[in-house]
């Protein structure tokens, strides 16, 4: 079924009154996610009317609508692609079987731990993001902060019916813890490390949008690629709506360093915190801050876990269809191991390496955009230019952690690393001067003195338009 019913309490085109008993269930959960989001999710703009992409089908094309809503009224549901009665699992000791409709016994565990984690990440940056608000650059990134927070509810959404689904009682306990934990609490905190860390400013949600929600991507290709149809035809259709999160966060940062390249041509030899725009060092340390701390997410460089994902087909490769072993029983991955402070070349069977399989996808992902902001500089005449910060820096999980690397992934000792540190990662005093220009410019066409205005509006329409109304 691709059109969505939207007639029923909760949407979908899963046919949820086909099974009365997972109706009522989700019906009684959908209270609770609401009281979480009147609590957690954007602070004080509850009955603004703002102008966000809803939708209204599977389709490639077509799939969505625009309109004015209030975001506790938004149709939050649950859609899966289209079920191909052929597919296969594709990787793993499986390959070949017929793609799994219902949970494998043996892998019921493993499987639910990969939908508790991925479900996790999205409440998670609700909640990271929910006072933004208050000082958007201007409607049109005040519209796109509250487009990026409802679809990341909707995904919650998403997981939350596979554990209803699938998973029973343990499966509903699970869904209402999802409601319990917290971003940055440190008694009941989220999952994983980068969804606790503050978001308190503008620069830091792009850089978020940029990196955070990238990672978001390859995870969900990598769970599209799964033998269990139900988590595969969900996470395709999260990676439709994901798509604009990153545009958000690539254009923003984009935005925001032509900004600054303006000033810095009007202003040559000057501050550009002087004349309200933020000197292209400090976004370098943003991103090299938001960048490695992304690059964690990707879990540790050799994992008995990612071979037991890979195995079982309940976690492929991103893009496994351009591989031709798809077992992955005979390769090795050549991994540059940190034993003693230096760098060891080893070699690993493949298995072991799929969570740096997929960490090599996302640096080169990474790239792309680090290519497109040195355009923007290029275009402007600005020498400077932005790097991505080697995959050994600021690690805090596997072979790296706890060993000191510059960007360009040399080693260092701790005093060297402690005197270097603030020309790498953002300051106290970066991100005070940071937050001292977050000043909200709610007027339709304005915007705020350190980001430029978009190339175009959404859905067509101009820079000026009423993207929310206050």
């Amino acid at each position: 079924m691709a059109t969505i019913d939207y007639t029923q309490k909760i949407p979908n085109n899963v046919d949820l009154t086909s099974d009365k008993r997972l109706q009522r269930a989700l019906e009684a959960w959908q209270p609770n996610y609401l009281e979480w989001w009147a609590q957690m999710g954007p602070t004080d703009f509850n009955t603004q009317d703002v102008y966000l992409r809803t939708a209204v089908s599977v389709d490639s094309d077509g799939w969505a609508v625009f309109g004015h809503v209030r975001m506790p009224d938004y149709r939050w549901g649950i859609f899966l692609e289209p079920r191909d009665e052929k597919r296969i699992v594709g990787f793993g000791d499986h390959f070949g079987e017929p793609a799994w409709q219902q949970v494998p016994g043996e892998y019921r565990n493993w499987l639910r731990r990969l939908i508790v984690t991925q479900a996790d990440t999205e409440p998670a940056s609700v909640e990271q993001q929910r006072l933004l608000g208050h000082n958007a650059p201007s409607l049109y990134d005040l519209r796109n902060l509250f487009q990026v927070n409802v679809e990341e509810g909707r995904h919650l959404w998403a997981m939350v019916y596979l554990l209803h689904t699938y998973f029973g009682k343990d499966g509903r306990e699970e869904a209402e813890e999802l409601l319990q934990r917290r971003s940055g609490n440190p008694d009941h905190p989220r999952i994983l490390g980068t969804f606790n860390e503050p978001c308190e400013d503008w620069l830091s949600f792009f850089c978020f949008t940029m990196f955070t929600d990238r990672d978001g991507k390859f995870q969900l290709l990598a769970l599209a690629e799964s033998g269990f149809d139900p988590l595969a035809r969900t996470c395709r259709f999260m990676l439709t709506e994901e798509a604009h999160h990153m545009f958000v966060g690539q254009t923003g940062v984009g935005r925001v360093i032509q900004k600054t390249c303006e000033v810095m041509k009007a202003h040559p030899g000057k501050n550009p915190f002087e004349y309200g725009a933020i000197p292209l060092e400090v976004i370098q340390k943003y991103i090299s801050f938001w960048a490695s701390s992304s690059t964690d997410l990707y879990g540790a460089e050799v994992s008995s876990n990612s071979a037991n994902f890979f195995r079982s087909g309940l976690k492929g490769r991103a893009y496994e269809d351009r591989y031709t072993d798809h077992k992955a029983l005979e390769g090795v991955y050549a991994f540059e191991n940190c034993v003693d402070g230096r760098i060891v070349k080893e070699d690993v069977p493949l298995r072991n390496a799929m969570n740096e399989v997929l960490r090599d996808e996302y640096v080169k992902d990474n790239e792309k955009g680090i290519v497109y902001w040195n355009k923007i500089c290029e275009k402007a005449g600005v020498e400077f230019r932005f790097r991505l910060p080697h995959r050994r820096f600021n690690r805090r999980i596997g072979v790296y952690a706890g060993h000191r690397f510059d960007l360009d992934g040399n080693a260092l000792d701790e005093a060297t690393w402690n005197q270097r540190v603030g020309d790498w990662l953002p300051t106290e005093a970066d991100r005070a001067k940071i937050k001292s220009l977050m000043v909200p410019c709610y007027k339709p066409g304005q915007f705020a003195s350190w980001i430029a205005a978009p190339a175009k509006g959404v859905n067509d329409q101009p820079a000026e338009f009423e993207y929310v109304k206050l």
